[in-house]
């Protein structure tokens, strides 16, 4: 399994840095061309949305990505320093405003679906373009941060 670590500054300028850096890994692990444009627009959507966090509550703090590479699936892990609501006690499962429980965007079957998550304010626009982006997504608020953990499917990567 083969990883990629990154770290940057919350400043939107760094969002296509780790885009186009984010392509290039999947290209490398397999990913179909097909869906190249799909991550890409995920991972950004996740930067920002941390980006944006940062911004706010801990301009200081960097952005932190992982690009992990296994033999039949690509992961991104996007995480932010921004506390998660600690209302929730030990668990921290308690999502701040907008941000699902882990998890539950998924009930989200139909386009009326969204559109109430969206009015209701149960979900922010953002997450809901990498819950239809992703594969397979999972959001995880705690204490220390909010990460969101995307897949897609990939082909063994040749090697060269």
């Amino acid at each position: 399994m083969a990883t990629v670590e990154l770290s940057f500054s919350a400043l939107p300028v760094h969002v296509r840095t780790a885009r186009l850096i984010v392509t290039a890994v999947a290209r490398r692990s397999g990913i179909d061309q097909d869906l190249l444009d799909e991550v890409r627009l995920a991972v950004g959507e996740a930067c920002s949305r941390a980006v944006a966090a940062h911004r706010r509550h801990c301009p200081d703090e960097p952005v932190r990505l992982e690009l992990i590479d296994t033999d039949h699936r690509f992961e991104v892990i996007v995480s932010d320093s921004v506390p998660g609501d600690d209302t929730a006690g030990p668990g921290g499962s308690a999502a701040p405003a907008g941000l699902p429980e882990a998890g539950a965007a998924r009930g989200l079957e139909t386009a009326e679906d969204l559109e109430t998550a969206l009015d209701d304010g149960s979900m922010d626009l953002g997450l809901a373009v990498i819950e239809g982006l992703a594969e397979d997504v999972e959001i995880t608020t705690t204490p220390k941060g909010v990460q969101i953990r995307m897949s897609w499917p990939s082909a063994p990567a040749a090697t060269s």
